[in-house]
């Protein structure tokens, strides 16, 4: 029998559009999260700046972010002018951000982006450190190009299909996309740069403490969610509920993104783990990136696996 809505605990989740909110879809079309007594209201960020902004003052419950976000808050270098923020933990990994480069058509190599325009989301934000890394191993150092500062996936999606840009990196289906549309896709992020954990489920202590249940059914639901999107059988459903919350996408674009979202290698993490090698990839690159720049090894200080590891114990 189904619970009324009233009777669900409201749980805010902010996220960045695209493809890879495809296991909160999921969750809640197929009513997994209702299941666990969650409703979820997904609101959209155009950028991490005010997605930080927003997490800081309470006006959301869960972020669904790149890991390196929670980092930088914490360790107070954000820039959202709003201090460390001690308050910020992961407490469920996701996916690798499948993140690739994307250039304009005529760019055929990485090389081929020396005294070009990058677009990112925010100078100092992981995946902007993650283009200065791909960029730096094919032998370009930062003084060889320019860096734009362009908003979130959309907004950089936009900017460079409009030519003012030549090259950024975009997750799926933004580089499906960009393909569909002639771009060229130079590099899988972590083909270069090797493992790193990108998008998590997030939160503040605070509120966590205080709603364990609620933490501990949302990740229930969340990977309950992507093991119903890994199973043959429900392909073709899986692509109408994507192309239903993104009705923007075409069929032969959400297609792609099933192949590209749920690769066996690339695809979305199947336990809520969050990766170790690929957190400690994170770590590396801010302290490398980062400014201040300091060393960080310490990546307990970021996350909370108590949640993650009830969530296993009270599993169904």
């Amino acid at each position: 029998m189904n619970t009324p809505d009233n009777d669900l605990a409201l749980v805010r989740v902010n996220v960045f559009p695209g493809g890879f909110n495809w296991g909160l879809y999921v969750g809640i079309d197929t009513g997994l999260f209702a299941r666990e007594g969650l409703r979820i209201e997904m609101q959209h960020t155009p950028n991490s700046v005010a997605q930080m902004t927003d997490m800081a003052s309470g006006k959301f419950d869960i972020a669904m972010t790149g890991v390196d976000n929670i980092v930088a808050y914490v360790e107070g270098q954000g820039e959202a002018p709003i201090g460390p923020q001690p308050d910020f933990f992961a407490f469920m990994g996701s996916d690798s951000a499948f993140l690739s480069l994307v250039c304009l058509a005529d760019i055929k190599a990485i090389a081929e982006l020396q005294g070009k325009q990058l677009l990112v989301d925010a100078m100092t934000t992981g995946y902007a450190f993650v283009l200065y890394d791909i960029l730096r191993r094919a032998g370009l150092p930062a003084e060889t190009y320019e860096v734009t500062r362009a908003g979130g996936m959309i907004e950089r999606w936009t900017r460079l299909r409009a030519g003012e840009g030549d090259g950024t990196l975009l997750s799926a289906p933004y580089n499906l996309i960009a393909k569909a549309h002639g771009l060229n896709e130079l590099a899988r992020a972590v083909d270069t740069i090797g493992p790193y954990q990108g998008n998590v489920g997030a939160a503040r202590r605070s509120w966590a403490n205080a709603n364990e249940k609620t933490v501990i059914g949302y990740i229930r639901a969340y990977r309950d969610a992507i093991d119903w999107l890994y199973a043959p059988q429900n392909r073709s459903e899986a692509i109408a509920i994507l192309k239903r919350n993104l009705p923007q996408m075409t069929e032969d674009v959400a297609v792609a993104s099933y192949d590209e979202l749920l690769h066996p290698k690339y695809g979305f993490y199947r336990d809520g783990e969050i990766d170790q090698a690929g957190l400690a990839n994170v770590l590396a690159l801010r302290s490398r990136y980062g400014k201040p720049q300091m060393t960080l090894n310490n990546p307990d200080k970021y996350i909370d696996r108590r949640f993650l590891e009830a969530s296993r114990r009270t599993g169904s």
